[in-house]
């Protein structure tokens, strides 16, 4: 079984209900079946909290979990082994006893245009085409700050529901709206990509914080499933969504107010660079700086200090598990599960979001088994860095206005 001795023969995977969820969860089940092909993996669909309330903007509602929590809750309640999401859908503090266990090879980040079938038929268009007071459907703040700031003659209105049912609106014989931005890789996967009429580059529209990534959550002591994510891992998008959910985090953000980001790993592989701006409900304000750090990104997981220890201890002839090895499994609490103890949900508590990180890694809710943990550590330092310098520049104001506002439900979008 490619190496992991595996005891379950069967692994539920928790997904919601939507199309793309669908799809996006049957992507990865492919990729888990061709590691694992004596494990069977079963799709359980959920309803959340998201889905069901579609008659208020997404910044309105007041819950960070929004699309996670009820998958969560069957997590935490062992009726899931698995649960995948699109990882910007996750907050950037999860819930005690949970665990991102592998973020899989981003797509495109980037927004989308896409314009009316009915009012531009066969007309190839751009927002900076579009005739002054034309509407766009988005509910992202992040998105109607800054494309605010670059097209001021637009107008803005929430849209809500699925891909589907967004499209449908949009291209209603008489919808208000002329175009919609959307996540683009959301609709390559969807096989909609022929639906794109412009893509929104850093420099009109930053994206949102892992937008464009997969990401694969599993109960943080459940040591068998965490080995069996590893494999999904891809090392680039995991350091760079590491870093965003580290800037997300430290500047206390949500979808209530406007946060986005660029970042990218250099060709060779030794450097992440993040960019990160803070912006005003309007626009007319923002900050935007920039953090980056040196590593090498395409090396293989570094030994660390205990576990040369452990292969000299084998090499030594002691057949019997390694002192270092010992204290390392009574000290994580991973070891739990790998001792073939079942952890009831009512014992999972912070302990096992506070163990060491040498022993345990657990950086911005993400464990990466494969990667060295000074890696991580450098790539969550560079988000907590440029946090910490765009609240010295007084991101924290422009926040925090930004959060009255919305509460206060003085926003910058029409109501439909």
């Amino acid at each position: 079984m490619d190496g992991l001795e595996c005891d379950k023969k069967i692994i539920r995977v928790g997904s919601r209900k939507s199309q793309l969820a669908l799809v996006q969860t049957h992507l990865v089940v492919d990729m888990l079946q061709h590691h694992y092909p004596d494990i069977e993996f079963k799709v359980i669909t959920i309803s959340t909290q998201g889905d069901q309330i579609l008659d208020k903007p997404l910044s309105k509602i007041g819950e960070k979990s929004l699309f996670t929590k009820e998958l969560e809750i069957a997590l935490e309640d062992l009726k899931v082994d698995i649960v995948v999401h699109s990882l910007k859908d996750l907050p950037s503090t999860l819930p005690p006893g949970m665990a991102i266990g592998a973020v899989l090879h981003r797509d495109s980040p980037y927004d989308a245009v896409v314009f009316s079938a009915t009012k531009y038929a066969g007309q190839k268009m751009s927002l900076s085409e579009l005739p002054e007071g034309s509407v766009i459907g988005t509910s992202s703040l992040r998105r109607v700050a800054q494309i605010k700031r670059a097209y001021p003659h637009l107008k803005f209105a929430d849209v809500r529901g699925n891909l589907n049912t967004r499209l449908r609106k949009l291209d209603a014989t008489n919808g208000i709206y002329d175009a919609l931005i959307l996540a683009e890789a959301g609709l390559d996967r969807m096989g909609w990509s022929e639906r794109v009429g412009e893509v929104l580059d850093e420099g009109n529209c930053m994206y949102a914080i892992s937008q464009g990534a997969m990401a694969v959550e599993c109960r943080s002591f459940d040591i068998e499933t965490l080995e069996l994510l590893s494999k999904l891992s891809h090392k680039e998008t995991l350091l760079r969504c590491l870093a965003e959910r580290a800037l997300l985090r430290t500047l206390e953000g949500g979808c209530s107010v406007p946060i986005a980001v660029f970042s990218k790993v250099a060709e060779e592989g030794n450097s992440l660079l993040l960019r990160g701006g803070v912006f005003s409900l309007d626009g007319s304000e923002s900050i935007i700086l920039e953090e980056a750090a040196r590593f090498d990104v395409h090396s293989e997981s570094a030994p660390t200090s205990s576990a040369t220890k452990d292969a000299a201890d084998h090499q030594n002839g002691d057949t019997g598990e390694p002192e270092s090895k010992r204290k390392r499994r009574l000290s994580c609490p991973y070891a739990e599960v790998a001792q073939g103890h079942k952890v009831p949900p009512e014992a999972i508590s912070s302990r096992y979001l506070s163990v060491k990180r040498k022993d345990c890694p657990y950086f911005s809710g993400i464990i990466a088994r494969n990667l060295p943990h000074d890696t991580l550590e450098r790539a969550e330092k560079v988000g907590i860095d440029l946090a910490l310098k765009l609240k010295k520049a007084g991101a924290d104001r422009i926040l925090n206005e930004a959060k009255v506002l919305n509460r206060t439900c003085i926003a910058t979008t029409l109501s439909v």
